[in-house]
């Protein structure tokens, strides 16, 4: 194998700033983590101050926000009509969607000690969507767990943490994230983050490069918790 090129910190930083980005890609890039993540009044005050078109409704970026916030604080049915008056196509068209909708609405139940409402929901809401969907009855049956651990408001369930962590606000928030990306993907938007693409894109090439050379490698670290000294070590 032969030696790796060593890479100076002189010659790595000229060829850095050697690369130009223009500035409308800069703010292409901003205005699609706006509007991906929801900020609708920063990517309003964006649009106009540097003249970048959204690529959606300002509208619907707050009725993302709006149906986020009623399945982080565990209002399924809220954010079910809020999906629907957007655009019914969305739940009617993805199956795996709707039943991960259903699941945390029996999520919530038993969270609140709605046992004989939850079975009832599983029975005839969830049972025959497991039936016709093989690939939804493991997840159905790990959610029906949490009425055998006694998971309700104020107990200290034992139960294991592959069944315990459906009661965790993650399992709100993974919920919240399939919502949203099947949104942004009826506008033919994209589901991530360009900014983020790029960092993973980066990881890669720094890899790949790695392997050929040594260079000053960059601390994202550093970068995002803002200066300190040198972002490059």
């Amino acid at each position: 194998m032969p030696p790796k090129t060593l890479i100076v910190k002189d010659d790595w930083e000229r060829r850095l700033h050697e690369v130009q980005v223009s500035k409308d890609d800069l703010n292409r890039l901003i205005m699609d983590y706006l509007v991906i993540e929801g900020y609708k009044s920063a990517a309003e005050e964006f649009s106009a101050e540097a003249n970048v078109q959204s690529p959606v409704d300002f509208d619907s970026i707050e009725s993302r926000m709006v149906i986020r916030e009623a399945l982080q604080r565990g209002d399924v049915e809220e954010a079910i009509t809020r999906v629907n008056d957007l655009n019914p196509e969305i739940l009617d068209t993805n199956r795996g969607l709707y039943f991960h909708l259903q699941q945390q609405r029996l999520i919530e139940l038993i969270r609140r000690g709605r046992t004989r409402e939850a079975l009832q929901f599983a029975q005839e809401e969830l049972a025959p969507r497991g039936e016709e969907s093989p690939e939804f009855l493991g997840e159905l049956e790990r959610t029906m767990a949490l009425l055998a651990f006694d998971c309700g408001p104020g107990s200290n369930t034992n139960a294991p943490s592959s069944i315990s962590e459906l009661l965790s606000p993650a399992q709100r928030m993974k919920t919240a994230g399939e919502v949203n990306a099947a949104i942004l993907e009826s506008l033919s938007q994209g589901k991530e983050v360009k900014l983020v693409q790029l960092l993973k894109l980066l990881s890669w090439g720094e890899t790949m490069l790695g392997e050929r050379a040594d260079f000053p490698r960059i601390n994202f670290e550093e970068i995002l918790d803002g200066p300190k000294e040198k972002a490059l070590e």
